[in-house]
């Protein structure tokens, strides 16, 4: 718990300079759903110590001006970062999140959450897994937040991995574009 309040919090599109900062902060986000992994083989690190990054690839450029990265920043300090998805599409994807632990229930994800997808507003799906306790009381109260009354909640088969849970998606609908 932390007394952090989220005001303190700069939510920002990333920029390439930003890119190996949003690397280390990744191997906090991977190292941190490992503890949840539920396939037969533990996701553990590569032998250098880092984790799969193909989505920060994608974010920077490999996915062309279909992503957006974010970053999150408290003075000078990287506090978290967001991933979305699917800009050119009908539907976008909140496709990575993170807060770092340290001011994690201080508001700081909720409201980053609220500014990201206030940049792009239409449709949004959120996808998490049941085994994190967390991530399902957390994202639960942000489809509440965002869309009151008008969101759902399905469990979806993850592509090409039967040996898997089926992940769970929030489906909502956001339409007031962020002024400034």
């Amino acid at each position: 718990m932390t007394g952090t309040s989220s005001t303190t919090v700069d939510i920002r599109p990333a920029t390439p300079a930003d890119r190996p900062t949003i690397e280390r902060l990744w191997l906090m986000f991977r190292h941190d759903l490992s503890e949840f992994d539920t396939a037969a083989e533990p996701q553990l690190p590569n032998p250098d110590g880092t984790f799969r990054s193909e989505r920060v690839d994608l974010a920077f450029g490999g996915g062309g001006e279909d992503w957006a990265p974010y970053l999150f920043v408290r003075g000078e300090r990287p506090v978290g970062f967001a991933f979305v998805r699917g800009l050119s599409g009908p539907t976008r994807v909140l496709n990575s999140f993170f807060v770092v632990r340290g001011i994690r229930r201080g508001g700081v994800g909720r409201r980053a959450v609220a500014e990201v997808v206030a940049r792009h507003p239409g449709d949004w799906e959120i996808a998490f897994q049941d085994a994190n306790p967390g991530a399902v009381a957390f994202w639960r109260r942000v489809g509440e937040d965002l869309a009151p009354g008008e969101w759902s909640e399905e469990r979806r088969p993850v592509p090409g991995r039967a040996d898997l849970p089926p992940d769970v998606w929030i489906s909502f609908r956001y339409g007031q574009a962020l002024e400034g």
